[in-house]
């Protein structure tokens, strides 16, 4: 890594390395990761295609399950096309403008969807426990405010650590060994104090992501409780139905972002450096690859929508 060290970069350039360690396997390990996005491309845009177009889908969950789709196809695209030209052409330079925004953008959909997955478990509250009341309480203009404040609370999150970026003093080494660009990777290249950015970036994730979870786990205990209480052995089933696409949404979503998180700043010796580089790459394509096809396996009026649709595109043709 010395000779890269030494190289003399054009002011304001970073150059992404991939996946350290792992650069002779690039293409091949590019093979499943464009597979994945094409898949988690068209699988979003069918499903979002098919609640848009759909008028009995106009309904409070599948309007935040649009939103959730959107910011799939948002951090899928703002990701992996150019990761994929690291493992292809080895093209890994990138302006330090384009760094920070990329940073701006993954952390910033990341926020936003952790915000969208509470709003879809007040959702699942209030249609299971509040059922009455339902109609009246979500309403599309508490949903659109609802979606509203999930994204104004990440901007307001991620706009200190944009500012923290730009107010540092970079290195000559610039040399970012990830595939793409994310806050501490981006921090650590710089030569001044980045104390402000670790304790700021802790600080957030654990106040406004542990906040978030920690409301999905209460709304879910009162959720257990209520259909716990039901009659039936058939409407408790019914009920948690209805939940168990969100549920494995919400594992696929957290369980790989903790995990990376928290071995990132306190396993990071005992885990090898492309490992988290991995994980952290597949983070970014295989929620928004699976989240559709759990949606389109567990609802029923999803899939016999999709169905209609694409066996009336198949007659059109004939």
């Amino acid at each position: 890594m010395a000779d890269v060290n030494d190289t003399a970069f054009r002011p304001g350039t970073f150059l992404l390395v991939g996946i350290p360690g792992l650069e002779k396997f690039h293409l091949w390990i590019s093979l499943p990761f464009f597979s994945m996005y094409i898949f988690a491309l068209l699988g979003n845009l069918v499903l979002l295609f098919t609640i848009v177009r759909e008028q009995s889908l106009h309904k409070p969950m599948y309007l935040f399950l649009s939103a959730l789709t959107l910011a799939d196809l948002l951090l899928s695209t703002t990701t992996v096309p150019r990761m994929l030209a690291i493992f292809w052409f080895r093209v890994g330079d990138i302006s330090l403008g384009a760094c920070i925004a990329q940073v701006f953008l993954v952390h910033f959909i990341f926020f936003a969807e952790s915000g969208i997955l509470v709003a879809m478990a007040f959702d699942r509250y209030v249609a299971i426990c509040n059922p009455l009341r339902y109609v009246t309480l979500l309403t599309h203009s508490v949903i659109w405010r609802l979606e509203l404040a999930a994204v104004v609370r990440s901007f307001c999150l991620i706009l200190p650590i944009f500012q923290l970026l730009l107010r540092l003093s970079y290195c000559r080494n610039r040399v970012i060994p990830h595939s793409y660009c994310e806050h501490m990777g981006v921090a650590r290249l710089a030569c001044t104090s980045i104390k402000v950015n670790v304790v700021y970036g802790l600080t957030v994730i654990l106040l406004s992501v542990g906040v978030d979870v920690v409301l999905i786990a209460v709304s879910y205990g009162l959720i257990l409780r209520a259909v716990f209480q039901l009659p039936s052995a058939g409407a408790r089933r019914k009920a948690m139905s209805t939940c168990s696409s969100h549920l494995c949404i919400i594992l696929l979503f957290y369980t790989p972002a903790f995990f990376s998180f928290f071995t990132h700043r306190f396993g990071g010796h005992s885990i090898p450096r492309h490992v988290h580089i991995l994980l952290a790459c597949l983070y970014v394509v295989v929620p928004p690859m699976l989240n559709p096809i759990i949606y389109g396996v567990n609802n029923k009026q999803i899939r016999e929508t999709v169905i209609s649709m694409l066996s009336w595109m198949g007659g059109q043709r004939n």
